[in-house]
Parts: structure tokens; C-alpha cells; sequence
């Protein structure tokens, strides 16, 4: 091939010898050329020696060279151009204001790409330029579209707000992308990158080491363009701490961080709603010096269940953002011990059993009073003589109620306690506000106790006699279940409808039993004798829970069971059941509503959860063909809405799909009613619609970042107005090799006369001057 096509040429080795072979070689010339300068030590001649050991040297030189053989080798070299990749900041968060007067940080990133258009192509001519887009990923973009988008309508599908809409900002992951984009295997010669700086991926805390060896390895200097570094103004609760659960009537502690920009010192009020009610409130002094502060709110839960919670702070006028002054988290609230209070009108076997029961069982919290003298006993003494208290009723009835998760009255009546009145008001609000009542027969409760008239009588699941009427049955009777006992779980002592029903036929009879009137409209009677007397009666009142057991010699399940080789334990079984349906145990309850998604998980996409019901009707069994509504409560403003609902399959489930909705706590609450129109109950589920992204959350610039960044590649931060061309970037020079061909140099009859030449010169001079 003709030479004139190789534009470069450099010398090389041609040899094959290894290096071994050629260290020895040169070892061994070393040496001649060592006792060459050894053997005319003692010439007098200054000039003799150094043309004697001159000539030897250069006999050793050529020797060493036609070993390495050189040869000329023709290179056909083409300059391989470095790039620069231009990072533009495509996320959400470039939607934000640039400043308190102007457009938006992408409006203000475009009008920059516009006006350093002829920057880029006179780059162009010197570097490849790669324009990209990036927010969790990168893209490549084309610029004169994206400027395009300042021209576009208001709401066009191109312009400026449709560009920035990412869900997230990884500015070291678009830095390390556009690394490896290269073709054909181009050098960096360095980045641009505009950007806010609102990193939310792994330098949203800063640079870590991590990170810091990443930069290193770009090996091209970083010039950062803050967008939207002008003055802001903003308000935003930047963290919500708190525990996934609490203990009902312990205090919980929500641990709040709130951020201001732009603002003057100003106290902030900072409110903890719970479903539109407000349960705690702090202020905080924000602004001026002060931009970021933490307060704590307490409060105390009175109920269980799961509740959705908002801390919000105030919406001031001019800010950035106002979605981010508030954040929303779910609450779920549980029992530490289930408290009983009891309350008995005499001592008795049945209460020494329902007491030592309850004392013993570790997840019951039990405060018990007896009755042992009423107001009209005269103890004929004086009241500091006595051992015995008064009974605490307005401590108890009034300032204590609400502490308890389940009242009992048993064998406790009206009759003795002629101011008791006052207070039953209050017991029967109690339970319909959510809380628990059970009455245990005796010759002083139910119909034989007064109840009749009172607001006891109205939150029973039984209707009582008039007064004058017969209250009590002497003769003994053996309780049956009826056919929702079959399905009920209090009555469920073994599992097995078989197995469970021949139990409850071997228990002991009952010596004796309290008459009422008919079961009330929605009460479920479970245990009936065989002539059709209530035994057993559950029912609702209002949000709270009743049951009836109209005989006080349950005990006899325990005691003389025990003698029958039965054991207590369908007596121990049954009271557990019955506690925890009576205090809304989730374990037990008919109708459950379960969100797809865990609570707090939809921030993941910004959308609400599908919303799954599971109804069963009052004696436990699939509710098919069940009408389930739906309504949700805000936890902000506790407003209800009504929503689409569904019909329950054959199996009694129902798939509710929810609207689009704000971001924020909800409540949501499903009813269920049967066919022919009849209530069958209700169920409560909270959950959290989150912000899309973080990028909806964080409206602050962070141009600190940008230019740390900047300083880690050994770049710098620029402003709008610098001419791109003449930032310092990195030009490696690379060079490709397309085409080579080498020559020897060595192979020449030149090479051996000089060779030769010198040799028998130096012999020639050494005979004349005496040497041998």
C-alpha cells in the first residue's frame, strides 16, 4: 500500500526475542564496555581514553540495536472529538416559582437554553454536545423542541409544565448515565447541568463518601447552573415521626419538623387533627433567623381502631407551594389490657368465679366493687366509724366511665340506689358512644332490679317487664344454642358446629332464671331453654356493644363441669368470647373493610387504594347479595362524601374502587345492608393518598448541592449570563489508528559497514597504541 495514505509515523520494535534474552544481551555489552574502559586506565592520554572506550560504546549501541531490530512503523491517525453532555432538570419540581415575581424554574431553564443557543454550536464545532433530559432517568432531547415549548399556548400539550414532569430528581444517576452514553467510545470533555439542586435520591442528605468516589470516576469537570435560586417563599412540615400504633388511653407523641423560606419570624400555629377534629395544637416561632424547628404533639386516644391524622400548619399568602403545609399519616390504635370495670350488688359463687377469672387472665385490667350496705341500711354508727366506703358513684359513673372498655352489672340493681338515676344517662351514652355493657342475671337486675323506664332498659338487647311482674324462674333449666348461636363466636367453645353443639348439651342446667320481654329489633338470641326463654341475648346500641345473660349461676359451667369431667373450661372459653366480641375484638368482627395497600404504601403512586369488604350478616354466616355503601371522611376537614358502592358476591366480598383523590388521611366507612333493605353493619378502614412523588413535597432549591458538586470535579457553578465557550473544559485529545505498516530499519548493508567500521577502527587504534 503506498505510503502517502499514513498521515503519522513513530518508531518500533520489530524483534521477537523476549525481554529476558535482550536484558542479558545488554548485560553483557555492559560488561565488554566495562573492560574496555578497565583496559586504558593507565593511558596518560586523556584523549586517547575517551576515543577508545567512545568507539567501544558505540560498537555495544549498534549491537544492542540490530537486537531489538527497529523498525519504521506508518500510522493513518484520525483526532477523535471529546463530548460535553448538557444536563437539563425535567422533573416536577422545576413546575415550582423561580422566585417570588417570576415564571417557573422551567420557564427560566428554557429562556437559558434559548439565549446560549449559539454558545452550543460553536461548542458544536470544537466537542460533540449531547443535550439530555433527566429526573429518575435520563433521556436524550432534542433542544429546539424543548424551547419550543416557551412559544406553546397556555395548557398546549408541549409547553413548559408538560416538559417538567418527572417524579423524581437523581442527579448522581443522570451524572453517571450520561458518563456511559457516549459513542464510539468518546472522552468526556466535561458536563452542564441546570438543575434546582432538589435531589431526593441518594445526595438528598448531602454528598456521602459513596457518592464522592462516583464523582471521581466522571474524570470531567461539572459546571452547575442553579435554576430558581431567587428569593422563595414557602412553609412547608417537612417530617411527621410517629409510631404505626398506640395504646388506647396512653399518651402518644407526634414529633413534627417544619421548614420556612422567605418568611419574617412569625409564630405558626401547627394543628393535629384526627378525622376534623381537632385533638392537640402547638405554636412554633418560624422565619427570619429561624428556618427549621421541631415541636411535639400530644394527645390521648380514647378508642381503638384505625384513625387517619393530619398535621397541617396555615397556607399563607404568596406561598410557593400549599400541599406541602400539611402531611397525613394513619394511626392504629390498640388495647394494652382490656379494662373492666365490675360492678356487683352482693357477693355470690358466680361472682367469686367471674372475678377470679378476670383477675387472672393478664390482658384484663379489672376494677371491682361490692355492694355490701346500701343508703337505706342504718349502720348505727357514725360514717367515721365505719370500714366500709360509700360506693364512688359519681367518680366512677361520671369522671372514670369512659377509662373502661367494658361496664358489667352483675346482680346489680336499681332499686337500692334511688339517686342512681342521675347516672345511667351516662352509662347508656357511654355505650352508644362506642363502649361495651353487660348485665348478669340475680334476683336484683333486669326486670327484678327497676331497670324498666331507664336508659339501662333502652341500650339491652332485651325488653323488660313491667314493674309488679314476676322477674325471676326458680326452676332449673338447660340452655340450648338457637341457630345463630351455632354461628355466633361467643358461643363457640370447641370448633366444630357438631362437636360444639354436644358440648352445650352436657354443660350443667341453670338453677334459675331472669324473665324478660321479647329480644329487641337487631339482638340475636343465642342460648334459649327448650320451652323458648332467653337465656343468652347480644345485641348493638348505637357504636357500642350488649349482651344479656340472664342467670347467675354460670359458674356451674366451671364448677360442676369440672365434677362431670367436662372441666372449666367451656365456662373460661365462653367469658373470653364474650369479652372480647363485647370490646369489638377485629378478630370477631362481622363485617371487615381491608385496603389493598398498607396504610401510607399509596405514596408510592399517588393514588388511592381499592378498598375490600368482607360482610357477614348477623349470625356470622356470607351475606351474598349484600348492598355495601361506601363513604370516606377527610382527616383534614372530616367532611363525609358518599361513594359508588357494590354488591357482595355469593361468598359475601365486595371490590370498592375509589375516586381520584387529594392527597391526604381518609376514613373510609362501608355499610352493609341485605336485600330486603335490613342493616347488617358497617366497617372502618383509614388509609393515606400521598403525593405522587417527593418531588410534590419539596419546593425548596438547593443550589449549595449544585455547587459542592461542582467543587468534587474540580468544575465551578455558573450563572445565566456566562459564555459557555469559554468554561475550561477537558480536552483529551484522543487519537484512533485506522490503518499501520512497519518497515525495518535494521536489515540494511549500511548498518553492518558501520558495524564494521567501528569495530576495526577500534581494533586498528588499540595495535597502534600498544594495547592488545
Amino acid at each position: 500500500m503506498n505510503s502517502t495514505a499514513y498521515n503519522a509515523w513513530r518508531l518500533t520494535s520489530l524483534t521477537q526475542l523476549p525481554a529476558w534474552a535482550l536484558a542479558l544481551a545488554a548485560l553483557a555489552l555492559a560488561f565488554a564496555v566495562a573492560l574496555s574502559f578497565r583496559g586504558v586506565r593507565s593511558e596518560p592520554s586523556p584523549l586517547r581514553r575517551r576515543v577508545l572506550v567512545s568507539l567501544r560504546v558505540l560498537a555495544a549501541l549498534l549491537v544492542f540495536a540490530l537486537l531489538l531490530e527497529p523498525g519504521l512503523e506508518l500510522r493513518a491517525e484520525t483526532r477523535v472529538r471529546a463530548r460535553i453532555a448538557v444536563l437539563l432538570d425535567t422533573s416536577r419540581s422545576m413546575r415550582f416559582p423561580a422566585s417570588a415575581s417570576g415564571g417557573t424554574r422551567m420557564e427560566e431553564l428554557l429562556r437559558w437554553l434559548r439565549s446560549r443557543a449559539p454558545d452550543l454550536r460553536e461548542l458544536a464545532s470544537r466537542f460533540q454536545v449531547d443535550v439530555y433530559g433527566f429526573d429518575k432517568e435520563l433521556a436524550a432531547q432534542d433542544p429546539q423542541k424543548l424551547v419550543a415549548a416557551l412559544d406553546a399556548p397556555p395548557g398546549a400539550a408541549d409547553g413548559a409544565q408538560q416538559v417538567a414532569s418527572g417524579p423524581a430528581t437523581d442527579i448522581l444517576g443522570a451524572l453517571g448515565a450520561a458518563a456511559q452514553a457516549g459513542t464510539a467510545g468518546r472522552p468526556l470533555a466535561g458536563f452542564i447541568v441546570a438543575s434546582d439542586g432538589a435531589d431526593n435520591a441518594e445526595l438528598q442528605q448531602g454528598i456521602p463518601e459513596t457518592a464522592r468516589v462516583e464523582l471521581d470516576r466522571l474524570s470531567a469537570p461539572v459546571f452547575a447552573l442553579p435554576i430558581g435560586a431567587g428569593a422563595l417563599k414557602d412553609l412547608a412540615v417537612e417530617r411527621v415521626a410517629v409510631d404505626d400504633f398506640a395504646f388506647v388511653r396512653s399518651q402518644v407523641t407526634v414529633d413534627v419538623t417544619l421548614t420556612a423560606r422567605g418568611f419574617p419570624a412569625t409564630d405558626v400555629p401547627v394543628t393535629l387533627k384526627r378525622e376534623g377534629q381537632l385533638v392537640a395544637q402547638r405554636q412554633v416561632r418560624l422565619g427570619g433567623d429561624v428556618q427549621r424547628a421541631e415541636v411535639k404533639l400530644t394527645f390521648v386516644p380514647d378508642r381503638t381502631g384505625k384513625f387517619a391524622f393530619t398535621v397541617a400548619a396555615p397556607v399563607y399568602q404568596g406561598e410557593a407551594l400549599a400541599q406541602n403545609n400539611s402531611r397525613s399519616f394513619v394511626l392504629k390504635v390498640i388495647r394494652d389490657r382490656v379494662r373492666v370495670l365490675l360492678v356487683v350488688g352482693r357477693p355470690s359463687w358466680d361472682v367469686r368465679f367471674l372475678r377470679q377469672l378476670l383477675k387472672k387472665d393478664p390482658n384484663v385490667d379489672l376494677i371491682s366493687f361490692f355492694i355490701l350496705r346500701t343508703p337505706g341500711d342504718d349502720p348505727r354508727s357514725s360514717q367515721e366509724e365505719l370500714s366500709l366506703i360509700p360506693f364512688p358513684t359519681t367518680e366512677i359513673f361520671q369522671e372514670q366511665l369512659k377509662t373502661f372498655d367494658l361496664v358489667i352489672f352483675q346482680d346489680f340493681g336499681n332499686r337500692p340506689w334511688y339517686r342512681l338515676a342521675q347516672y345511667l344517662d351516662g352509662v347508656a351514652a357511654y355505650v352508644r358512644e362506642g363502649g361495651a355493657f353487660a348485665m348478669i342475671g340475680g334476683d336484683q337486675t333486669f326486670s327484678a332490679g327497676e331497670y324498666g323506664g331507664t336508659s339501662i332498659e333502652d341500650i339491652l338487647p332485651v325488653s323488660l317487664l313491667p314493674s309488679g311482674a314476676a322477674g325471676v324462674d326458680e326452676n332449673q333449666v338447660q340452655p340450648q344454642l338457637t341457630e345463630a348461636g351455632r354461628r355466633h363466636p361467643v358461643t363457640e367453645l370447641v370448633p366444630g358446629a357438631a362437636a360444639n353443639q354436644a358440648l352445650w348439651g352436657k354443660l350443667p342446667r341453670l338453677p334459675g332464671l331472669n324473665l324478660v320481654g321479647p329480644a329487641r329489633r337487631g339482638a340475636q338470641v343465642l342460648l334459649e331453654t327448650p320451652e323458648g326463654k332467653q337465656v343468652l341475648v347480644v345485641g348493638e346500641a348505637g357504636q357500642g356493644r350488649t349482651m344479656a345473660l340472664l342467670s347467675d349461676s354460670s359458674w356451674e359451667w366451671s364448677f360442676l363441669a369440672a365434677g362431670q369431667s367436662l372441666g372449666p373450661r367451656a365456662y373460661e372459653t365462653f367469658w373470653h368470647n364474650a369479652i372480647r366480641w363485647l370490646v369489638r375484638d377485629p378478630a370477631l368482627t362481622p363485617m371487615r373493610l381491608t385496603a389493598e395497600r398498607p396504610a401510607g404504601d399509596s405514596g408510592s403512586t399517588g393514588e388511592p387504594p381499592a378498598l375490600d369488604a368482607q360482610v357477614r350478616g348477623s349470625d356470622y354466616g356470607a351475606a351474598g347479595g349484600a348492598q355495601v355503601s361506601l363513604s370516606i371522611v377527610s382527616g383534614e376537614d372530616g367532611k363525609p362524601r358518599v361513594l359508588p358502592g357494590a354488591v357482595a358476591s355469593a361468598d359475601g366480598t365486595a371490590r370498592l374502587q375509589l375516586p381520584p383523590l387529594p392527597p391526604g388521611a381518609y376514613k373510609a366507612v362501608a355499610q352493609a345492608r341485605s336485600a330486603n333493605g335490613q342493616e347488617i353493619g358497617q366497617a372502618e378502614e383509614a388509609f393515606v393518598v400521598a403525593p405522587a412523588g417527593p418531588e410534590d413535597l419539596e419546593a425548596a432549591p438547593r443550589p449549595e448541592l449544585l455547587e459542592a458538586i461542582a467543587r468534587a470535579t474540580s468544575g465551578r457553578s455558573i450563572d445565566a449570563g456566562d459564555k459557555l465557550t469559554s468554561l475550561p473544559f477537558r480536552d483529551p485529545g484522543r487519537v484512533e489508528v485506522g490503518q499501520r505498516l512497519s518497515r525495518p530499519l535494521w536489515d540494511r548493508w549500511t548498518v553492518l559497514v558501520l558495524l564494521c567500521c567501528i569495530v576495526g577502527a577500534e581494533w586498528t587504534l588499540r595495535r597502534r597504541w600498544g594495547y592488545a
